[in-house]
């Protein structure tokens, strides 16, 4: 540390803290010196290890602060600076309230590019991974952070991924984890397996962005289907909690459906019923397998498709048919899921040669082989209904397969130009003529079941987690591979598997680890037989799925952390992080989390029951991005302007859940703020005290002091930085135009400017405090108290309508603007029970009267109901 600093002795006696550190010499008055302020309270706040968590928190008074992991790439940028500011305020916040508080920071150490760094630049991948470590800690560090340290590990570490190995190898034994052959996306220049979740929609690496294609690989799967509905109705519990927007995305990607399974028998196949692939041979008549949503349409099946990858597509093709169907199913190798299935684009097909037989009326429809069907979901084939299904009209009209209308509007006809998938009535449908859709289709499966030709069903989109990576720089699969026992699990006395030293990284195709001979080469626990080592790593976002467990008791050698201090921290009081994770990260967390309740591990429901999703930062209208050339340093940022500036300007730009353009003017501006209240505070603590003022300027100030405490106080607790930065600078004015410096109200009122700022710009608010005579930090100051009394004249009760009818009142700001109204109101959980994950589409308010929230599809609520 540079010279100027005095060592500070550790002692926990508040009013001891500031004598015992300052700076030597004296700085320029003119504008607040940055570099030597922001060293000098890190230095300190670390000295004292005032963010240092307590091992068990108190009842009541605990708040676990995360933001989500950062990979460490080497150099952060102003997307990680947003986010961990804006973690950082929440949690000083909190700290000032009396919480005990948990702010951690660690590592997603492992990932693909440190294994793509070690082939291209000839390193190891794990010094490749601690050293941008070590340039990112430094930043962090440099950002004034109120993090604990002490907590810090990396997934990459041996004593972290132990227990990725022994909870997966608790799933093996629940039936949780399994091997099976699978098609799978694979990229060709990352060489490795990726979930559909890492698929874009134009069926692109989600990292690199190379074209995916299809492999059938033997992989490693976690039975996230198994938690579908669990994991579907447990979102009531996020409700007001999680933004509507990624609750919808997840209830999208579960893709809960109630339909029901109908068997086709295959035609005329007697002769070849050797060559079908099923589990009871001596069953003359085989059948297919079917999910569909609407069996009321079954009547208007007038073909069959399966999947080119379903099982029966080679017994069922024809010898004429199979040079087409071949070449047809190698094309579609070259196709990722996503692919397969937009719906733009012809519909290709071939016909296999068989028929299948219609159970309702024994008609024989053609089997045909398309790849707009996937074995991923259902069962791989499907009841083409050309006349109410899009895709189906589409195949049907390239094809020239036949059209059956079996549903019509009331009181017009059907258009052949276009499927008609709406409700109506039932016609060329036998006995369920006349009848509503809606009605039909349930009495149709209750028909069939008699027959054994159906039964209802419940299906999910959510398909089960793909874990196996063909990649060395991930958690190893701790499974053997035995010729005589099969699968077996490491025993656990022998974890970590470790990955080896001195790794032959290349662009194979399959993981490095199978040319480590050292490594694979093991022995069967069962049978002391010889056996092979799991080669595929895991996932890297298991690394990612309970991370957030470890940070209760990292250092823990035993076992993966101590259920009961788990427990007092679990869940995540607050959790930041980019929306991108909608789907991926938050799904698979929710999963492992549940896994991990089942286990005995953690008894709460959910992990984090309060997400916030921060915007991205753009410069130009776009994501910062090194390709694009459009980044901002941060670093270059703060040696010109200082963190808090910096800090101030995030905050205050846009709402964190909105994207935030760039503006160095900005920048400028919030430094303008800062050296206002540094002037203010200097020119107090150089001018004469009084006594305080009996005037009514006094009084206005005094209550404009505790209508700003009351503002900022709400607004934090809803995460509305900008509004709560807003009034600051409302108040810094206020104290402008007062006219006595020097006096007891202008005194209390800079103080509690000084102490509400101190969670957004704390370096420079902890040295104000110290100028204005105050000797224990702000760090254990309380957190300012408005005075009721103070704000009776200020304070209104408003009317809040949902779509015109009264849902409950509010106390707000007197001539508070239509936006603080909505906030206020939205913070109510009554009305956000109300709203639910509908949209608002219109907001009429009256001030200091009523407020009506009108969501979409309610115009007609638009109009004020008294």
């Amino acid at each position: 540390m540079p010279s100027v600093f005095r060592k500070a002795t550790p002692d926990r006696t508040p009013n001891s803290f500031l004598q015992k550190f300052s700076i030597i010499g004296t700085v320029s008055a003119e504008t607040i010196p940055f570099q030597e302020i922001e060293s000098k309270w890190q230095k300190f706040w670390e000295d004292q290890g005032f963010f240092r968590a307590p091992q068990t928190p108190r009842p009541g008074k605990k708040f676990y602060c995360l933001v989500m992991f950062p990979y460490p790439s080497g150099t952060a940028h102003m997307g990680h600076f947003r986010n961990y500011t804006l973690a950082d305020v929440a949690a000083r916040r909190a700290q000032m309230e009396g919480y005990d508080v948990l702010h951690p920071i660690g590592w997603d150490g492992f990932g693909l590019p440190a294994e793509n760094a070690a082939i291209q630049h000839k390193i190891d991948a794990a010094q490749w991974t601690r050293d941008n470590i070590c340039r990112m800690r430094e930043q962090f560090r440099s950002w004034g952070l109120s993090y604990d340290w002490s907590r810090e590990f990396a997934t990459c570490d041996p004593r972290y991924y132990r227990w990725n190995q022994q909870f997966f190898i608790q799933m093996f034994h629940k039936g949780l984890a399994y091997q099976k052959h699978a098609p799978v996306n694979f990229c060709p220049k990352c060489q490795t397996v990726l979930a559909n979740e890492q698929v874009g929609e134009a069926g692109e690496c989600w990292r690199c962005q190379a074209p995916v294609v299809q492999k059938h690989l033997r992989q490693w799967f976690l039975k996230l289907s198994q938690y579908a509905e669990e994991l579907l109705r447990d979102m009531r519990e996020l409700e007001g909690g999680w933004s509507a927007y990624v609750l919808q995305m997840q209830r999208n990607w579960i893709g809960k459906s109630e339909g029901a399974e109908i068997y086709f028998e295959i035609a005329d196949c007697e002769s070849r019923i050797a060559d079908f692939k099923i589990e009871n041979p001596e069953i003359r008549n085989p059948k297919l397998t079917i999910f569909t949503t609407r069996p009321d349409t079954l009547f208007g099946a007038t073909f069959m498709v399966l999947a080119p990858e379903h099982p029966w597509v080679e017994p069922l093709t024809v010898p004429d048919q199979k040079a087409k169907v071949h070449s047809y199913m190698e094309q579609t190798k070259k196709k990722s899921l996503l692919q397969r299935t937009r719906q733009e684009g012809e519909k290709e097909g071939v016909f296999t040669g068989s028929y299948a037989l219609h159970p309702a009326t024994q008609e024989k429809i053609p089997l045909w082989v398309s790849d707009y069907v996937l074995m991923e979901y259902g069962t791989g084939a499907i009841m083409a209904v050309p006349a109410h299904d899009a895709r189906d009209f589409e195949f049907a009209k390239k094809h020239r397969l036949p059209i059956r209308y079996v549903i019509f509007p009331k009181n017009r006809k059907n258009s052949e130009e276009s499927a008609y998938e709406e409700e109506g009535i039932l016609r060329n449908s036998g006995a369920f003529d006349g009848l509503s859709n809606l009605e039909a289709k349930g009495k149709i499966v209750e028909q069939l079941a008699r027959r054994k030709l159906a039964q209802p069903k419940i299906q999910y989109h959510l398909k089960d987690w793909l874990i196996s990576r063909q990649r060395a720089w991930g958690t190893p699969i701790p499974i053997l591979h035995c010729p005589q026992c099969g699968a077996v699990p490491v025993p656990q006395e022998q974890l970590p598997v470790q990955l080896p030293p001195n790794i032959p990284y290349g662009a194979t195709g399959e993981s490095p680890l199978t040319r480590v001979e050292s490594f694979v080469k093991a022995s069967c626990p069962k049978c002391r037989g010889a056996a092979k080592r799991e080669t595929d790593t895991m996932d890297t976002f298991v690394d990612s799925s309970w991370y957030y467990a470890r940070y209760c008791d990292p250092k823990n050698e035993k076992e993966p952390f101590d259920k009961k201090t788990a427990q007092a921290w679990l869940p995540v009081d607050l959790y930041i992080g980019g929306i991108e994770h909608a789907c991926m990260h938050l799904i698979y967390a929710r999963f492992f989390h549940k896994v991990l309740r089942d286990l005995g591990w953690v008894n709460s429901p959910e992990p984090f029951p309060k997400l916030l999703n921060q915007g991205m930062v753009t410069l130009g209208g776009t994501a910062m991005s090194k390709s694009k050339g459009n980044t901002v340093d941060p670093q270059g940022m703060i040696r010109k302007y200082g963190a808090d500036t910096l800090r101030l300007f995030i905050l205050f730009a846009a709402p964190p859940e909105k994207n935030l353009e760039w503006s160095e003017e900005g920048v400028e501006g919030c430094l303008r703020f800062l050296n206002r209240i540094w002037r203010k505070v200097l020119d107090f603590s150089s001018t004469p005290k009084a006594a305080a003022a009996q005037t009514s300027a006094a009084e206005s100030l005094t209550k404009k002091t505790h209508r700003t405490i009351e503002k900022v106080t709400q607004d934090l607790r809803r995460l509305s930085f900008n509004t709560a930065i807003a009034s600051l600078m409302e108040l810094t004015n206020s104290l402008y135009a007062y006219q006595v410096c020097g006096d007891e109200t202008s005194g209390q009122t800079l103080k509690t400017l000084v102490r509400l700022l101190y969670p957004f710009a704390p370096h420079v608010a902890e040295e104000m405090w110290s100028k204005l005579g105050e000797t224990q930090t702000l760090v254990l100051s309380p957190w300012p108290q408005a005075n009721p009394a103070k704000l009776s004249e200020a304070a209104c009760t408003l009317a809040v309508q949902v779509n015109g009818r009264f849902r409950d009142r509010v106390q707000i700001q007197k001539d508070a603007d239509a936006r603080e109204a909505q906030n206020a109101a939205q913070d109510r959980p009554k009305i956000r029970r109300h709203l639910g994950s509908q949209k608002i589409s219109k907001v009429i308010f009256v001030p200091n009267k009523l407020i009506n929230l009108i969501t979409e599809n309610n115009a007609s609520a638009a109009k004020v109901k008294d």
